[in-house]
């Protein structure tokens, strides 16, 4: 009887223990912690955009589908850098990570500032190709946000492929704080300048007019300097792992770079047809009318916000299935990143159908504009239903790319993007007559289709042969002085 027991004891913390594994949810927390912060910050940018009016809610949002592609593709080039840093650490070899981290924060810096300068030079051609049908207010309001958001991307940059080398060294704390801090920010700054300053009492007059929507450009302007600024003296000051030094005395090392570029190339690429691709959606948007705009903006913004775990599960595959590749642990990886897509789902899932009768309400903080209610309201309660395939479509390739595995999802999103959300999302918006639903509905199709084939792809496990560092001292023979 006493064996028994002990035997049933065992079979129930066994069972305890594979539903909840430490090593990723110790590196997802800190991550969900963060996205919470700044996903909730960014939800109070757009209700304060939205109590301006529907022009500037629509000004913001489209000029917000031209930011986020260059956002996204900071983001996928700091992948080059998180995935390698994480294998070095996994290799246990912190000299060359160190390394591999000037060598991408540099490349990112001065590929950031070349795009800056070609997106300030076109910017005026870009607004009028992509949203030259819109009203003359939304048009002037655009214009506004763009020429002040596009100077800071350099500092999204540096800020993207800090944090992301960070998390690549297990240290996920560190961006938490930095986030959280540059959004309280962000906020805080954006009310001064887009509302003005009103104090009046016996001791204290203050009066300060409001810019609008060149108060919200200038509010995360100032954030996001804010915020590269004191990520950067994180990494002067030095981590446990790592060290940023000698800053003047630096020299590209083609060893390094190789590996670096060999996944955020196919990453940035990937990112920049598929955010792209988003923006075609968003042109045929705009023909829908203010209406049909200012609705996707708030439910962008409000998905986003349901979306946190799905975030946060993400950035933490990438990491730990990097790592665990860097140690040879490659079966590991396969359970790591298994896990991981299930809990991700089964989140996403409880997330989505808790939302659906949430959804009226949930819509009323951005604005008071009963057609606007209703559409996005149509459009949460479908996004409850289909939120649940968010996982196999992105936290799946998100640890894929961590072993390196970054040409195949290049492809898979591409395809998925291309011939089916953009194709698709036209008919059925357009000449079915279901407009911005039917944009969403082939978005949901599309994760679809490209989860199926990445689960494909990682049942298969080609993904587990691929080597983005060699275990030898051949790189460091090489090592930029």
């Amino acid at each position: 009887m006493l064996k028994r027991i002990h035997i049933s004891k065992k079979k129930r913390d066994g069972s305890k223990l594979r539903f909840v594994r430490k090593d990723v949810f110790n590196l997802t927390i800190p991550i969900f912690t963060e996205q919470l912060f700044v996903m909730s910050m960014g939800m109070i940018n757009t209700m304060m955009a939205g109590h301006i009016g529907k022009e500037a809610v629509s000004a913001i949002g489209m000029v917000d589908s031209i930011n986020n592609i260059f956002i996204a593709f900071f983001s996928a080039l700091a992948i080059g850098g998180t995935v390698v840093v994480a294998q070095f650490i996994g290799q246990g070899n912190n000299k060359l990570a160190n390394e591999s981290m000037k060598q991408v924060l540099y490349s990112g810096i001065l590929i950031s500032i070349g795009i800056t300068l070609l997106t300030y030079v076109f910017h005026n051609q870009l607004i009028s190709l992509l949203f030259g049908s819109a009203e003359g207010t939304v048009i002037r309001d655009t214009y506004t946000y763009l020429t002040i958001t596009l100077l800071t991307y350099p500092l999204i940059a540096v800020d993207l492929i800090c944090n992301g080398i960070l998390r690549g060294a297990g240290d996920t704390k560190t961006p938490m704080k930095n986030s959280i801090f540059m959004n309280f920010i962000n906020v805080i700054l954006s009310f001064i300048f887009i509302y003005g300053i009103n104090i009046h009492d016996e001791f204290i007059d203050i009066h300060t007019s409001g810019f609008g929507v060149k108060g919200a450009a200038l509010g995360i302007a100032f954030a996001r300097i804010i915020g590269a600024m004191v990520v950067l003296v994180v990494l002067l000051r030095g981590t446990k792992i790592l060290k940023l030094t000698k800053l003047t005395v630096f020299k590209f090392n083609k060893e390094l770079l190789k590996p670096i570029f060999g996944i955020g190339i196919p990453a940035s690429v990937e990112s920049l047809l598929f955010n792209c691709g988003k923006l075609i959606t968003q042109v045929y948007i705009v023909d829908m009318g203010t209406i049909a705009i200012a609705s996707n903006s708030i439910s962008v913004s409000i998905t986003n916000m349901f979306n946190i775990p799905g975030n946060a599960l993400s950035i933490a595959a990438t990491a730990l299935v990097g790592q665990y590749m860097g140690k040879g642990r490659t079966e590991e990886a396969g359970k790591c990143l298994a896990y991981i897509t299930k809990i991700s789902t089964v989140g996403l899932m409880t997330v989505g159908l808790i939302s659906i009768p949430f959804a009226k309400l949930v819509s009323t903080l951005y604005t008071q504009n009963s057609d606007i209610i209703h559409l996005t309201t149509n459009i949460l309660i479908i996004n409850g239903i289909g939120t649940s395939l968010w996982a196999i479509g992105f936290v799946l390739p998100a640890g894929l790319k961590g072993a390196g595995d970054a040409k195949y999802t290049m492809i898979t999103s591409i395809i998925g993007m291309w011939l089916i959300r953009i194709t698709l999302g036209y008919i059925l918006g357009i000449p079915l007559g279901l407009g911005l639903i039917g944009v969403w509905l082939a978005m949901y199709i599309d994760w679809l289709v490209r989860g199926i084939l990445y689960i494909i792809r990682f049942k298969k496990g080609a993904w587990k042969n691929i080597v983005v560092i060699k275990k030898s001292n051949n790189i460091s023979k090489s090592e930029s002085t």
